[in-house]
This record gives structure tokens, C-alpha cells and sequence, in this order.
């Protein structure tokens, strides 16, 4: 049986089609055409495709790192009410045995599917870092690559582990990032101390792009212009942004959107407080707290965010003043051809994914579908 979704704009990969609707069979587009004339309904202000958020620790009182079984469950209800309708849990530093144990719950909801936003599979946010940009990481926790463990950790992962981070200054960096390429693992670099050489190196040798651009790693300088600087000048990079007016400024945004609008993926980072009210909550195994939605550590550092990434797309356009359509590509057909799988989502358009989301004007989410099933918000 088909579908149809009408709306009165809707956002194709090059720009916005006025009038037109979507046909919807078995959970896959299969045609874009005008509304019919005389046809006067409509279903949504705006048809987007849905989110895809690439780097989230939680949200909602749960933390992807807890062994409670409906913890993805949760956390995929959660997103799907800000418009994800596809994202990966990020784990954080902690024992190699409680990092295999969240790559393994992963896999298994991977593999299982269910309500909510689609899992894609794992971001291993840890624990081959550097301590003079760990942020909420440990650094007591943190270990040098060995080809074994990334080996190991992919085989727990039952091949779902999708995304690394990495310092490119720890020893072997370079022969690990070839390894994971060749594996299909792509990696980002931060939390780190590497100069401008070292980051470009590794992206020569492979590396995709750089972990929350201008937080936890060396920042833009005019005669050592560090992994900022890499990130925002070398055409290969992807670039993660947090902007959620906290972790880097409207300008730095500004900046970003300037030299590398087309390699922005807009992430949240959100951490288990991201909604829920004021008050205590655990990142990385330390307590840390939140005050007026901002989570800081004990000794006043940023904890991850409370951000949603229909909130990250708003910002962009209000503070960054990126174009809607852009703003919208930042956080969907950007993370899927970060990920490869541009292919079968992240664009409206036959052959993909009916994942889909109803936005109004002021781009405040409406109504999603995820495989052209209406979810309730």
C-alpha cells in the first residue's frame, strides 16, 4: 500500500521543492512529485529528512555505558522526539571490560532493532586519548593502541563498531587509523595535544575528521594553527560541532560554517542529564552537575552537553546564520556520508530510507516517521 506525505516545502539534496509529496511504500521513498492540483491538504509546513545524531552519550536519566536492558530502548524513544530517527551510542573511558559490555549491548539492539530512532552501531569515544585535552575522561584510564585490542573491540562489537577517537600524537596513531580503515571503522581525532603537522599526517593516513571541532584539542593560532586549523582547511575533514552556544561561540560557528560548510555534522555529545531538570548526575564514573541545562565537572570543565539536535539545527540558523536547508543537511545527509551510508539514509529520495520528519516554520519538530512509521512525540 502506498503512502503519501504532502507538505507545503519539502527538502530534496538540492534545495527546497514547493508542493510536492512523497510516495512511501514498505518503509522505502519511491517517488517525489508535485501535489496534484486541487489537492489543498497538507501534512506538514516542512518534509526534512529525519537527524542522524553520530555522537551521543545519553539523555533522558539513562547513559549508553548503563547495563540496565531497556537502556537503548530509552535512549531511542528519546531521540526520536527531537527529530533523530537514526544515531550511534558513544561509549566513554572506562575499563576495557565495561567498554566491552556497552559495545556488546549495542550490537545486540543493532541487530534487534526496535521503537525509536534507529541504532547504526557504536562510536568508541575513548580511551586512546591524551591527557592535556581529556575533558571529562579519566586520564588514569587511558591505553596506547595495539592493533590486538582495536581488533578485539571490533570482533565484541560484532562489526557494528563504526566510529573510533583517537589523539594522533599517541605512538602507532598512524598504523592503528590504517588498520581501522581497512576494517571499515572510520576515525576522528581529539581530546588531544597534536600540532597542526601531526593532525594532517593523520588525516593522510586515513583519519575522517576531528571529534567536537575547538573543544579538547589545540586551538586556532595564527603561527601554530593546531587541529582547528587542520580540521578547518583540509577538504578531507569532518568536522563535529556541538552548538548549543555553550561549547564554542556563534563566532567560532560562524567560522566553521565559512571554511567548511559542506563538512559540518552537527553532533549533541548530550550526556544522561540532557532532558531532565537541574541537578547531579554521572559522566565517565565522576559526579558532575547541571545548572541552567549546562553540565560541568567538579572542577568547572564542560560534561558533555544537554543539546538536541533539533536545537543544534536552530542555533546554526539563528547564530551561525546558516541557511535552514543547510543547517538541516549539517545534521542529516552530512553525518550519513560521514558514515557511508548516504546511500539508504540522510536525503530525501527514492530508493532511501522513508526516515522523515515534519518541521514547522521555526523548524521545531512536528512529527517523524522513521521507515514511514509515524512515531508519537
Amino acid at each position: 500500500m502506498t503512502q503519501i506525505l504532502r507538505a507545503r516545502r519539502l527538502l530534496s539534496e538540492w534545495g527546497w521543492l514547493d508542493d510536492h509529496q512523497l510516495l512511501l511504500e514498505n518503509g522505502i521513498i519511491t517517488a517525489i512529485e508535485p501535489i496534484p492540483a486541487g489537492v489543498m491538504a497538507r501534512d506538514a509546513e516542512l518534509l526534512c529528512p529525519a537527524y542522524i545524531d553520530t555522537h551521543v552519550h545519553g539523555g533522558a536519566g539513562v547513559d549508553v555505558m548503563d547495563d540496565a536492558p531497556d537502556t537503548l530502548d530509552r535512549l531511542a524513544m528519546y531521540k526520536a522526539r527531537e527529530g533523530v530517527g537514526g544515531f550511534l551510542p558513544t561509549t566513554v573511558t572506562a575499563p576495557v571490560k565495561t567498554i566491552h559490555g556497552a559495545l556488546e549491548r549495542i550490537a545486540q539492539r543493532y541487530e534487534s532493532g526496535g521503537r525509536g530512532a534507529q541504532v547504526l552501531g557504536s562510536y568508541l569515544e575513548e580511551p586512546y586519548f591524551t591527557p592535556q585535552n581529556k575533558g571529562a575522561h579519566p586520564p588514569e584510564l587511558f591505553r596506547e593502541l595495539t592493533l590486538t585490542e582495536l581488533d578485539g573491540l571490533i570482533a565484541v562489537s560484532r562489526h557494528t563498531l563504526r566510529v573510533v577517537a583517537l589523539a594522533p600524537e599517541k605512538p602507532d596513531a598512524l598504523l592503528a587509523i590504517r588498520h581501522l580503515k581497512q576494517h571499515g571503522v572510520k576515525v576522528m581525532l581529539g581530546h588531544s595535544a597534536a600540532t597542526y603537522g601531526q593532525t594532517r599526517a593523520a588525516f593522510d593516513a586515513g583519519a575522517d575528521g576531528l571529534v567536537h571541532c575547538f573543544n579538547g584539542m589545540t586551538g586556532l593560532h595564527h603561527r601554530e594553527p593546531g587541529m582547528v586549523g587542520a580540521g578547518l582547511t583540509d577538504p578531507r575533514a569532518w568536522l563535529e560541532l556541538i552548538a548549543d552556544g555553550h561549547h564554542v561561540h556563534p563566532a567560532a560557528l560562524r567560522l566553521c560554517s565559512c571554511c567548511a560548510r559542506d563538512r559540518v555534522v552537527l553532533i549533541t555529545d548530550a550526556m544522561q542529564a540532557a532532558g531532565m531538570p537541574d541537578g547531579r548526575y554521572s559522566l565517565c564514573g565522576e559526579d558532575v552537575e547541571m545548572h541552567d541545562g549546562i553540565v560541568r565537572t567538579a572542577s568547572g570543565g564542560l560534561a558533555g552537553s544537554t543539546l538536541s539536535l533539533d536545537a543544534a539545527v536552530r542555533n546554526m540558523v539563528e547564530r551561525a546564520g546558516v541557511a535552514p536547508e543547510d543547517a538541516i543537511h549539517m545534521a542529516s545527509l552530512h553525518p550519513a556520508r560521514l558514515l557511508g551510508i548516504d546511500h539508504q539514509l540522510g536525503s530525501l529520495k527514492p530508493g532511501k530510507r522513508a526516515n522523515v520528519i515534519a518541521l514547522n516554520a521555526g523548524l521545531h519538530v512536528q512529527q517523524i516517521w522513521i521507515q514511514g512509521l509515524a512515531l508519537p512525540l
